[in-house]
């Protein structure tokens, strides 16, 4: 179960995600108030240990834009929410992580050739937590799930990703507010109990 961690702002909490064992950090450039400046995930990125996967979230920017960033930062893959054409995607090299409503595709085929790696695929907005008792049914999913790698966002929380897992049976999961303790502050414990729940719900679903 592949783990992402996003919305980082603090080397802090980046360097917990690291050492809880989640895959990747995301630094979001895009309208958020998660924004970061380029200087400032330069910094973070810089201290990230190797192995993670450092993700920049980006929505319509200019493509020089996107890859100016990437070089500058140190980037690993790039996040796009924004209408990016599938020669945009290409032109990033295919370490594109292509983001998705879930009530948006009307199938599989709609996002398959915008020349991505991953896709992740968001819960519907309802203003409320995706799992049990929260208005959203994961296994809506489970079908794209099947058929590409693909990440499941839109709150998730310690207390529902283990639901929401074996529900879409996913490549993996994304996460930001989730594990919050204050706006643009990760609590640690948190990301520690959401990175444990989401991997043994992975483990689950493999037996």
């Amino acid at each position: 179960m592949w783990v992402k961690i996003c919305g980082i702002t603090r080397l802090e909490d980046a360097l917990c995600a690291a050492e809880l064992g989640a895959d990747a950090v995301g630094f979001i450039f895009a309208e958020s108030p998660r924004r970061v400046t380029p200087e400032c995930a330069r910094r973070i990125a810089g201290s990230v240990p190797r192995g993670v996967t450092k993700v920049g979230v980006f929505a319509d920017s200019p493509l020089e834009d996107v890859l100016d960033v990437v070089e500058r930062c140190g980037l690993d893959m790039v996040q796009l929410h924004g209408s990016e054409s599938p020669e945009y995607c290409s032109a990033l090299g295919g370490m594109v992580i292509r983001t998705v409503r879930l009530e948006d595709v009307p199938a599989v085929g709609a996002v398959t050739g915008h020349g991505c790696s991953l896709v992740l695929l968001e819960a519907p907005k309802t203003g409320r937590r995706a799992g049990p008792g929260d208005g959203f049914d994961w296994r809506a999913a489970r079908p794209f799930a099947a058929a590409r790698r693909t990440l499941i966002a839109g709150g998730l929380a310690p207390e529902n990703v283990a639901e929401a897992v074996r529900l879409a049976q996913p490549f993996g999961v994304d996460v930001a507010s989730g594990v919050e303790r204050a706006p643009r502050k990760k609590d640690h414990a948190l990301m520690r109990r959401f990175v444990e729940e989401a991997r043994n719900a992975g483990m689950e679903a493999c037996r």
